[in-house]
C-alpha cells in the first residue's frame, strides 16, 4: 500500500526550440545576409514548497509530468519563446530522490522554496551564429536539446516538534484531537490512523507547538510489517518523542519494545528526548496504577487521561520543556 506522504512521479522537461536557417530578403535588401534566430528554451519541471499542504496525496495521481518545449527561432534573429516550466507544488518537508539510483536529489523545507528537478533543454542556434568570412551563407542551424527525463520518488517527513510513538489503539489520535482542533478518526480498533495526523498544542498565554499523530508501529515494523517504515522516517523530524502506552497493557514490555523498532530503524533516533505517558488512566480505579515501573533510562513517566484531562497539563507542560531544551541546544550548536 502506498499512502498519501508518497509519490512516484515519471518527469519529462521541455525540448529546446530549433534554430533557424533564414536569409534576409528585402524590397531593397535582395542578398541579405542570414538571420535565422535561436530557439527558445525548453520549460524545467520545477517542485515548490508550500506551507498550505499536509500530503502528497494531490501528486499521487499524476504519474506523468511534461514541461512544455522552447518555440523555434524566427527570422530576423529572433529568439524563440521559452517553454512553460511546470510547477508541482509539495508541502514542506519533502525529500526527492531518483526513481531509478535512489541518489537523494533535495529536499524542501522552506516555503516557496523552488527544486528544479528535470532541467529543459536548450535552444538550437540559428543559421546567423555560423557566418564566417569564408561562408557568407551558411545554410547550418541546429536542433534544440531533448530535455532532461527521469523518474522521481518523494516521500514526506512531517515537520512537527513532538511526534507520538506508539502501537496502534495507544490512544495516540485520541490525545492529539483533546489538544489541539484536529479532529483525526477515532476508533477502539488498530490502525485507525492511516496516514500522519498534525495538530497545534495551545498554551492559555499564547505558547504553542506542532504534533504529529504517527500511525501505529508494530514489531517488525522495521522491517517493513504492518505499515512498516513508510511511517517510522516521520519520526527523524520531531524534535521530542512522546511514547504512549496504554495502562490496561504490559507497560514495561510495550515500552522496550517501541525503543527496539526505534533502535532497529536508526539507532540515533534514541538520542531524541522523550516522555512516556501511559494513557486510558481513567480505567484504573483512582487513577494510580497497579504496578511499580522500573526502565533502563530516565525517562519522564507521566500517567494521564485524554477523556478526562487528568495529567495532560502536566504532560503538556513537559514537552514544551523539553522543546525548549533542544532549540538551545540547536542555537548553541548553530
Amino acid at each position: 500500500m502506498r499512502f498519501a506522504d508518497y509519490a512516484k512521479i515519471y518527469v519529462t522537461a521541455g525540448k529546446g526550440g530549433d534554430g533557424m536557417a533564414h536569409f534576409r530578403r528585402e524590397k531593397y535588401v535582395p542578398k541579405g545576409g542570414p538571420d535565422g534566430g535561436d530557439g527558445g528554451d525548453g520549460g524545467d519541471v520545477v517542485l515548490v514548497g508550500n506551507k498550505q499542504l499536509n500530503t502528497l496525496l494531490d501528486l499521487r495521481y499524476r504519474k506523468y509530468v511534461k514541461a512544455k518545449k522552447g518555440a523555434n527561432g524566427g527570422t530576423s534573429r529572433k529568439k524563440g519563446a521559452d517553454g512553460e516550466s511546470e510547477y508541482l507544488e509539495v508541502p514542506l518537508g519533502t525529500v526527492i530522490f531518483d526513481g531509478e539510483s535512489r541518489e537523494r536529489l533535495g529536499e524542501i523545507t522552506e516555503d516557496e522554496q523552488e527544486l528544479v528537478i528535470a532541467e529543459g533543454g536548450g535552444g538550437g542556434l540559428g543559421n546567423w551564429h555560423f557566418k564566417s568570412s569564408t561562408n557568407q551563407t551558411p545554410q547550418k542551424s541546429t536542433e534544440g536539446k531533448k530535455g532532461e527525463e527521469r523518474t522521481i520518488e518523494l516521500e514526506l517527513k512531517l515537520i512537527a516538534e513532538v511526534g507520538l510513538v506508539g502501537f496502534p489503539n495507544a490512544g495516540k489520535s485520541t490525545l492529539l484531537s483533546a489538544l489541539s482542533h484536529a479532529k483525526p478518526k477515532i476508533a477502539d480498533y488498530p490502525f485507525t490512523t492511516l496516514e500522519p495526523n498534525l495538530g497545534v498544542v495551545k498554551f492559555e498565554d499564547y505558547r504553542s507547538f506542532v504534533m504529529a499523530d504517527i500511525p501505529g508501529i508494530i514489531e517488525e515494523a522495521h522491517d517493513g510489517k504492518g505499515l512498516g517504515i513508510q511511517f517510522l522516517r516521520h519520526i527523524e523530524r520531531n524534535n521530542v518523542l512522546l511514547f504512549m502506552v496504554a495502562s490496561n497493557t504490559d507497560i514495561e514490555y510495550e515500552y522496550n519494545a517501541l525503543l527496539n523498532e526505534l533502535k532497529a530503524y536508526r539507532k540515533d533516533l534514541l538520542d531524541k528526548p522523550r516522555v512516556l505517558a501511559i494513557t486510558k488512566m481513567d480505567l484504573k480505579q483512582g487513577f494510580t496504577l497497579d504496578e511499580e515501573l522500573h526502565f533502563d533510562d530516565e525517562i519522564s513517566v507521566i500517567p494521564i487521561s485524554s477523556a478526562t484531562g487528568f495529567g495532560v497539563d502536566e504532560l503538556k507542560e513537559k514537552l514544551w520543556e523539553l522543546i525548549q531544551h533542544v532549540k538551545e541546544e540547536q542555537e548553541q550548536a548553530g
